[in-house]
């Protein structure tokens, strides 16, 4: 051990405590950069199914060795203020055509459908469809489509793979809405 050769006890204390205080602190930032995050939900733009307020657990890990998938829930920084980050949910994928139809949005001509109300879109946003989704990129929605600022939005945009801090797998703040998150 590094400290077997100090005689005074005091010092070779604070020497281990220093040790195992570096130790944890390199274990805490390799497991936030590489393993996980945690992110709180700000704002409406994804009820029903995270609410203002919620705490979640972000896996960094999954795209690290795969491709997000449609359903997905993501986090990423907002362009305008990288400090901030804005969860989303992903809905096109690279090379796939995002429209507009009959005020609902449409993947390759069919309506993506995730469990929760279907409403129609009062704004189309500023994005001209329809769009064809680039290599690397993901086109991403709010659940609560009519309050939510997304893709649609061109401060938004489309999301680079390479930006996304990971996948939303567990709410775990408020205490009863505790569990996975779809």
């Amino acid at each position: 051990m590094l400290t077997k050769h100090i005689d005074n006890p005091i010092i070779k204390t604070v020497v281990e405590w220093a040790i195992a205080g570096l130790a944890a602190l390199l274990l805490f930032l390799f497991l936030r950069n590489f393993v996980f995050r945690i992110a709180d939900v700000n704002g409406h733009s994804m009820e029903p199914t995270l609410s203002h307020g919620d705490f979640v657990l972000l896996s960094r890990l999954g795209y690290l060795f795969g491709e997000p998938e449609r359903g997905d829930i993501i986090a990423f920084p907002f362009r305008e203020n990288p400090s901030e980050f804005y969860i989303k949910r992903v809905i096109g994928l690279p090379g796939e055509v995002i429209d507009m139809q009959n005020n609902r949005f449409v993947v390759n001509g069919e309506e993506p459908y995730f469990g929760f109300h279907k409403e129609n879109i009062i704004s189309r946003g500023d994005t001209p469809f329809p769009i064809i989704i680039g290599e690397g990129e993901f086109f991403v929605l709010g659940d609560n489509r009519n309050y939510s600022k997304d893709s649609r939005y061109q401060v938004v945009g489309v999301v680079p793979q390479r930006e996304m801090l990971g996948r939303v797998v567990i709410r775990f703040w408020p205490p009863g809405r505790f569990g996975t998150v779809d």
